[in-house]
């Protein structure tokens, strides 16, 4: 089973209204994420990565570049690229109305969803997207991801256009991921839609039979071995696993999560000695090309058992207090 590692890059200002007063702190927690115990963001993610050998896909955002400058969306795909880790394509299209230019004609209002715009206005933003990573020094982009996950079939015909062939935008968990795509077979394994390869988030039942997507914040240590090893038995192909530049810091802070640090550590260092059985590789397109996506039943979930869980929720409330 082909394991992937993906990571979402992001900077967010907190707020909408003093953009230009926070940026400059706000680029330096999310990129860097110094304390006096190291940099845990993505230094920390990119040496970890490097320790164990294991191979990452990092989803870079870049039209926050478009307001602040290119050169900050360099830095990132430098670092990304020099620890010899994948840069891909992820979308926020929060920041469309806050550029200085028009890359669609109404921009003048907020949209949090790439699915709220028209096929026409996708097709622009993908493409203002990938051409802004590729000015900052990254490799054209041939895998997508749409910001919290909210595409749309639209979504689909424009990475096509685009020249995208493989997609990790689908999440079971989240309600605007794919609203329209819920009749077919695909939020649950990999398919083909409208030539775009589609590699899903992996979703498992937790031991408490609660639908979980496998993100590093959100998901035990065991939740996510027990989930990668029953679907490995089942025959799963494909299991990924989801985190951010940030997801090792604090909340609104710089200081390293100490429960978050640890998890992803053994993670690491638990993929590294199964790796003959759970490599950590990029999103490739199968040999063979099989048929577009249809209505039907959803495969099995992999699950966790009710230990890993209750591990997870202690763990929880032990970062809370």
């Amino acid at each position: 089973m082909n394991v992937h590692l993906t990571f979402d890059v992001e900077i967010w200002c907190n707020d909408w209204a003093h953009l230009d007063e926070r940026f400059p702190s706000a680029f330096e927690r999310y990129v860097f994420g110094r304390s006096a115990q190291g940099a845990f963001a993505l230094p920390k993610t990119l040496e970890l990565l490097d320790r164990h050998g294991l191979h990452g896909v990092f989803f870079v955002e870049p039209l926050f570049a478009a307001r602040f400058g290119l050169e900050h969306l360099a830095t990132i795909v430098d670092l990304i690229r020099d620890a010899g880790q994948e840069v891909q394509l992820h979308l926020h299209t929060e920041w469309v109305d806050e550029l200085p230019y028009a890359i669609v004609e109404d921009c003048r209002r907020k949209r949090q969803h790439l699915s709220y715009f028209t096929l026409e206005e996708q097709i622009a933003l993908i493409s203002h997207g990938a051409q802004l990573l590729e000015q900052a020094g990254a490799n054209r982009p041939t895998t997508f991801r749409a910001g919290s996950f909210a595409c749309n079939h639209d979504s689909y015909k424009a990475m096509n256009v685009c020249g995208l062939t493989i997609d990790s935008s689908l999440n079971a968990c989240t309600k605007v991921s794919g609203p329209d795509l819920r009749a077919l077979d695909i939020h649950q394994r990999p398919a083909w839609l409208e030539g775009v390869y589609s590699v899903p988030v992996a979703i498992y039942s937790d031991g408490f039979g609660k639908l979980r997507s496998a993100q590093v914040n959100g998901s035990g240590f065991r939740e996510l071995i027990e989930a990668m090893e029953g679907g490995a038995e089942a025959g799963v192909t494909d299991f990924v696993i989801v985190s951010h530049n940030f997801e090792m810091l604090k909340p609104g802070t710089s200081v390293p999560d100490a429960v978050v640090v640890r998890r992803f550590e053994r993670l690491c260092a638990h993929l590294q000695a199964q790796r003959s059985v759970l490599p950590t590789t990029t999103f490739t397109v199968p040999e063979a090309q099989v048929a577009e996506a249809r209505p039907g039943p959803e495969d099995g979930l992999c699950t966790a058992g009710v230990m890993a869980t209750t591990t997870r929720h202690l763990e929880q409330l032990w970062r809370r207090f």
